[in-house]
């Protein structure tokens, strides 16, 4: 396969990728607020458009793929932090915004092409709404500039929500000074202890949606290939980016395509700081590495719910100790090229729970080789893991502080019982498997049988 497909949010249905340039292939991702440690919820776009990145680069080439990730560091919940701890805007968005690329980089999320702050572009966020006044789709008011919704004929066809939803999901109160209900704020006055910048309609600061339309314009151009972020982003966010960058360019389209990740839930519900229930990678991390939140966050396919739990955690970690474990059989190897199954699987609308089956199917098979096919297997499969954002642990500091047996049966020893194991349930030779399973258990080891394989553990 020598093309990816991706689901498009706009038209509803998974189509061949094929970008305006492919010698400079482009994406914008809405990144964080940073006002606040993050959550394990606010990092899975993170990941998921880390791994769309790293697999248009494998097909494209590296210098090809031009993404642009922005910082917000001028919002009202930023404001609104800075009040309560009486802390300075620029203290608060400096810490957390390092915190972010921290915290990011633990989970091994390349750092993006272009990485924008909003605040350096106030200027040309100036010259948009001048722009947007001038063709006709806002207006000023009460020192307010707003987007006229009913002058942008397609207001809506992008998210499909009707009226009331859109007024449900502004995300600034209904105020007078509006026309309409759903017409959006651009620019806002600034009072003497909020921050501002001088404008034609006085000193103020830009709305939220106008950022993201300005950076994407400065930085990648007036239509990108791809634009992504979380569900929750459709409406009000990309609705109203589509309707001001069109309002801009004379009806240009924003982004050939677009994409979403599912939510994250945690129970019944969505993960979010307004219901209480998030957990923050700061605190994720303290417990487990980054690479095992990594593979948690892509166990499921992108566009699907994903149920938080620590079950899930245990099931990444205990996957992960097994490709290691074929690692340390060639610790040194350095990655060739991943398999074209693999690749194959991530081409095909980035389907990870396919790509993570066909890993683990290799692993196995590489564990019952030998010699030079067995290296050139361990080579190949690091490759693979490594196109994940994967098996970049030397495989001694991955199992570093865990107990090792001075006595009793080996890595190698345990997995060969393993292997035979497998062979003889194929062969339906059960009393020879639980043989082997209770020849394991009176040397200390225990083993699990799942979806993904056998998993073994010291006792």
């Amino acid at each position: 396969m020598n093309s990816i497909t991706l689901y498009d949010s706009a038209t509803h249905k998974k189509q061949v990728f094929v970008p305006g340039d492919p010698s400079r292939v482009t994406m914008y991702v809405c990144g964080p607020t940073v006002y606040n440690y993050a959550h394990i919820g606010n990092f899975r776009p993170a990941v998921v458009f880390d791994l769309l990145f790293r697999t248009l680069r494998h097909l494209y080439g590296t210098e090809a793929v031009v993404y642009g990730r922005n910082i917000t560091d001028i919002d009202d919940k930023i404001i609104k932090a800075s009040l309560e701890t009486g802390e300075s805007i620029e203290a608060i968005t400096q810490k957390y915004t390092a915190v972010y690329l921290e915290e990011s980089a633990r989970l091994n999320i390349l750092l993006p092409t272009v990485e924008p702050v909003a605040t350096n572009y106030i200027s040309e966020m100036i010259s948009m709404v001048e722009k947007l006044l001038t063709n006709g789709f806002a207006y000023v008011e009460d020192g307010h500039v707003l987007f006229e919704v009913s002058r942008f004929h397609d207001y809506g066809a992008f998210s499909g929500v009707d009226q009331d939803e859109m007024l449900a999901g502004a995300r600034v109160e209904v105020a007078s000074y509006k026309r309409n209900p759903a017409d959006f704020v651009l620019w806002k006055p600034s009072t003497s202890d909020e921050p501002g910048w001088e404008s034609p309609w006085g000193r103020g600061r830009p709305g939220w949606h106008l950022e993201c339309s300005t950076m994407i314009e400065s930085e990648l151009g007036q239509t990108i290939d791809i634009h992504g972020g979380g569900q929750d982003l459709r409406f009000p966010h990309h609705e109203n980016e589509i309707a001001q960058s069109a309002g801009c360019h004379d009806g240009a389209p924003l982004a050939r395509y677009w994409v979403h990740n599912g939510f994250l839930h945690m129970g019944a519900d969505k993960m979010s700081k307004s219901l209480g229930n998030i957990v923050l990678v700061h605190d994720l991390l303290k417990q487990w590495h980054g690479e095992v939140l990594r593979l948690a966050l892509l166990s499921a396919q992108y566009r699907q719910p994903l149920d938080w739990s620590t079950d899930l955690l245990e099931q990444s970690k205990s996957q992960l100790d097994r490709f290691y474990r074929l690692l340390g059989e060639a610790p040194d190897v350095l990655p060739s090229t991943p398999p074209q199954e693999v690749v194959d699987a991530l081409y095909d609308d980035l389907n990870t729970p396919e790509a993570i089956a066909i890993l683990h199917a290799l692993r196995d098979r590489a564990m019952r080789m030998e010699g030079d096919a067995k290296i050139e297997a361990i080579a190949s499969f690091k490759a693979a893991g490594q196109l994940f954002g994967l098996l970049t642990e030397n495989p001694e500091q991955w199992f570093k502080g865990e107990r090792v047996e001075e006595e009793g049966l080996s890595e190698t020893e345990i997995e060969k019982l393993i292997a035979e194991r497998d062979n003889a349930r194929k062969g339906r030779d059960f009393a020879g498997a639980d043989r082997i399973r209770e020849h394991l258990r009176t040397h200390g080891i225990a083993i699990e049988d799942g979806s993904t394989g056998t998993t073994w553990r010291r006792e």
